[in-house]
C-alpha cells in the first residue's frame, strides 16, 4: 500500500510541474516578438541571385607563355544586394579580378575580369571559384586552352 501512494505521489507531482510550466511558457510569449521573428525570417528569404551570361570560356589553341583575359558579365537577378566577397583560382597562373566592396544592386549587372599566363601543356582547364552572399554561397566559373610549347610548336592542336 505504501508503494501505491508514493507512486501516486510522484505521479500528481510530476503532472502538476508539467502543467504549472507550461502555463508560465505560454505566458512569456510576447506577440512583439514574434512578430519580430516573422519579419527577420522574411527578411531572410530575400537573397542575391548571380546570373552570369557564361560559366565557362575557351581561348581555343594558344601557344605557351601568351597572357589571355576573358571578362565575365554577370546580373544580380535577386532580390537583395549582392556582395561578392572572394574569387579564388585553382591555380596561380589564372588571376580573378572582381568587384571588391561593392554591393550590386538587384537588377544591376557586374563584371569579372579573368586573366590567364598561357603556362601548361595540351588541354588546360582551371576553375574560379565566386564567393558571395547568394544561396548558395559559391558559383564556379571556368576557362579552358589547348596550349601549344613555345618552341616550334611540333605538337598539334586538339582534335576536332
Amino acid at each position: 500500500m505504501k508503494r501505491i501512494t508514493t507512486i501516486l505521489s510522484l505521479i500528481m507531482a510530476v503532472t502538476l510541474v508539467g502543467v504549472s510550466c507550461k502555463d508560465k511558457a505560454s505566458n512569456k510569449i510576447v506577440a512583439d516578438n514574434v512578430e519580430n521573428a516573422t519579419d527577420r525570417d522574411e527578411a531572410q528569404k530575400q537573397l542575391p541571385v548571380m546570373n552570369f551570361e557564361k560559366s565557362e570560356h575557351d581561348f581555343g589553341t594558344i601557344t605557351q607563355g601568351t597572357p589571355q583575359e576573358t571578362v565575365f558579365k554577370f546580373t544580380n537577378t535577386g532580390s537583395a544586394p549582392l556582395i561578392i566577397t572572394d574569387a579564388k583560382s585553382s591555380c596561380g597562373c589564372t588571376v580573378p579580378d572582381y568587384p571588391k566592396n561593392t554591393p550590386i544592386a538587384p537588377g544591376d549587372t557586374g563584371e569579372l575580369l579573368v586573366k590567364f599566363n598561357g603556362t601548361g601543356q595540351n588541354q588546360v582547364t582551371k576553375t574560379i571559384t565566386v564567393t558571395a552572399n547568394t544561396e548558395k554561397g559559391t558559383e564556379l566559373l571556368r576557362i579552358k586552352a589547348f596550349v601549344n610549347p613555345k618552341n616550334g610548336g611540333q605538337q598539334a592542336g586538339p582534335v576536332k
